[in-house]
């Protein structure tokens, strides 16, 4: 059954409460994802919301800097639906056999179809997921491409045909647009099919405004001082700007703060409080620790540099 939701009471930005789009109705779904503290970017939730609601043979591509929020941003709009994810994450080694299911073992020694999760999405009007999607061999992806476009979906081991749910969409996620990593920090990207690629919209999604993230963080860590969140965001956003980089060169850091890395440290300085230097500790522990050793002394000084004498606390 479907649903109206308010845009406004829903995902909690202004919008006129004439403003609705339709989800699923509340039911006990399971592929449904954990609704979570989220701060919606208006940008970002009205091309997402335009893609459900109509894909016209569409697939959504989202692309961005690691961490940045793409996969959340999707879960959240569609917890907030009610509307199934089936979430895959994309390999060299993916098959879109791997998709479609398999014939399993089942009682007395008899062979039964189990439904893999391009299967399950077309046919429940589901989202089908794949993150890191191009790290998959684009070889297996052009099987995707009638799907994409609401063709019937064939399976070969058992010869059924499926026309697609209305409500079945395509998502993708991944660190490039396809083309390949051209600044050597995300292994195994491969550069994809030109036809494919040319069935999806395209997203990027950059870190949250640090606004936001403050929202963000005063939902997961209320009892932290404004003061102590704003610095933490600064450090983010500085350590991001070395990781990136700009028109000059590739980032001088192979790591980066994201915004999941950003909470991760948040909630470790909550854990660890009475460290001699909690910021410092949660720091390594939610991310320097990965980093080379020249690399994780820039980020402290980076982070001393903005916090100054409360560095110590």
């Amino acid at each position: 059954m479907m649903q109206q939701y308010s845009i406004a009471d829903t995902f909690g930005i202004p919008a006129p409460a004439s403003m609705k789009v339709e989800g699923f109705s509340p039911a006990h779904n399971p592929y449904v994802p954990i609704k979570k503290a989220y701060v919606f970017r208006k940008d970002h939730l009205r091309d997402v919301l335009a893609f459900l609601g109509s894909a016209n043979g569409d697939g959504l591509n989202l692309t961005g800097p690691t961490g940045s929020g793409k996969t959340s941003l999707l879960e959240q709009v569609a917890a907030r639906l009610h509307w199934g994810v089936h979430s895959v994450t994309g390999h060299g080694r993916l098959e879109l056999n791997d998709l479609l299911g398999q014939y399993m073992l089942a009682d007395a020694g008899a062979m039964k179809w189990i439904d893999g999760p391009l299967t399950l999405a077309v046919r429940l009007g589901h989202i089908l997921l794949i993150n890191e999607i191009d790290a998959v061999d684009p070889a297996e992806l052009i099987g995707l491409n009638e799907v994409v476009e609401g063709k019937p979906l064939t399976i070969p081991q058992s010869g059924d045909v499926m026309l697609p749910h209305p409500k079945f969409r395509l998502v993708a996620t991944g660190n490039s647009q396809g083309a390949g990593d051209q600044s050597g920090l995300y292994q195994g990207v491969l550069r994809q099919n030109l036809a494919f690629l040319d069935r999806f919209r395209l997203m990027e999604v950059g870190y949250p405004e640090p606004e936001d993230e403050m929202k963000l963080l005063a939902d997961i860590v209320p009892s932290m001082p404004e003061t102590l969140r704003e610095s933490m965001i600064k450090v983010a956003n500085q350590i991001r700007k070395v990781f990136i980089g700009g028109q000059d060169g590739a980032g001088m850091l192979s790591v980066t703060l994201s915004t999941r890395g950003l909470v991760r440290w948040a909630t470790l300085v909550a854990t660890f409080k009475s460290a001699p230097n909690a910021l410092a500790y949660s720091l390594d522990r939610a991310l320097t620790f990965r980093a080379e050793a020249s690399e994780r002394e820039a980020i402290h000084r980076i982070a001393k540099d903005v916090f100054g004498d409360d560095w110590q606390v």
